[in-house]
């Protein structure tokens, strides 16, 4: 832990980011395995949470969750956020001319943040990825806001470790920066099933601010013929462009 941070609330962050990332309530002793802490100041902090709504508890008060008022945080900063008016007009524009799904997300360290999405009217997701972090190298949202970045600053943003999520996901470290020049080269990024099975996207950076943080994907079939990949490329560096244009003229940073 570095010297700044608060412990209690260092600890009280860490909790509800372990809890946000686990797909089920997570028991005491789960919990305590995952954050390390003594088991009775976790506790302490999980009442605590628990009766400021932060958190909240099954039937049994034996299995811990994210509760609502996390969300009225979250939902704060996206509804605060000045560029994503815009964002979602461009998501919107964008959308209607390809047919498929597009994401617009935030680079958070080694990981993209989505912030907002709008689902192809053919294809059917049941879960929203707004509020989703996955990490950066797998995603084509992440690789065109790494390539952002010169080599050093990537290699101090990026883990020691890089974990594939399939089998298609770059785990080398040689490999990933190999692609970031490509990258960089062409203005847009590319991967084919590094991040979900089936899926291919292709993302370009909102270029707003130096380096850029934001980044807009569009998802679509892995076999889809590579005309219509280049006409969805042309659309996305397009609309993309143009928000990047009004975000500076609006003198949104």
């Amino acid at each position: 832990m570095e010297p700044s941070l608060v412990k209690s609330a260092e600890r009280t962050v860490r909790i509800l980011e372990a809890l946000a990332a686990s797909p089920q309530k997570l028991s005491l002793s789960e919990l305590q395995q995952r954050v390390g802490y003594p088991r009775s100041s976790l506790h302490a902090l999980l009442r605590t949470l628990a009766e400021l709504k932060w958190i909240e508890s099954d039937e049994t008060r034996l299995a811990y969750g994210i509760g609502p008022h996390a969300l009225l945080t979250g939902t704060a900063y996206l509804d605060k956020d000045p560029a994503l008016p815009l964002a979602h007009e461009t998501l919107e524009d964008l959308r209607a001319e390809v047919g498929h799904t597009v994401h617009y997300a935030r680079r958070d360290d080694a990981h993209v943040l989505y912030l907002a999405s709008r689902e192809s009217r053919e294809e059917l997701r049941v879960i929203s990825r707004v509020g989703r972090r996955l990490p950066a190298h797998v995603t084509a949202l992440g690789q065109a806001l790494l390539a952002e970045l010169t080599d050093n600053e990537i290699a101090a943003t990026l883990p020691e470790r890089l974990e594939g999520i399939t089998a298609h996901s770059y785990t080398d470290r040689a490999a990933l920066i190999a692609e970031l020049d490509r990258v960089r080269v062409r203005g847009w990024a590319y991967e084919r099933e590094q991040g979900t099975a089936g899926v291919a996207c292709v993302a370009c950076a909102v270029d707003y601010r130096i380096p850029a943080t934001d980044a807009i994907s569009c998802s679509m079939p892995a076999g889809l013929p590579e005309d219509q990949i280049e006409k969805i490329i042309d659309a996305l560096v397009r609309h993309t462009r143009k928000l990047a244009a009004t975000l500076r003229r609006e003198g949104i940073r």
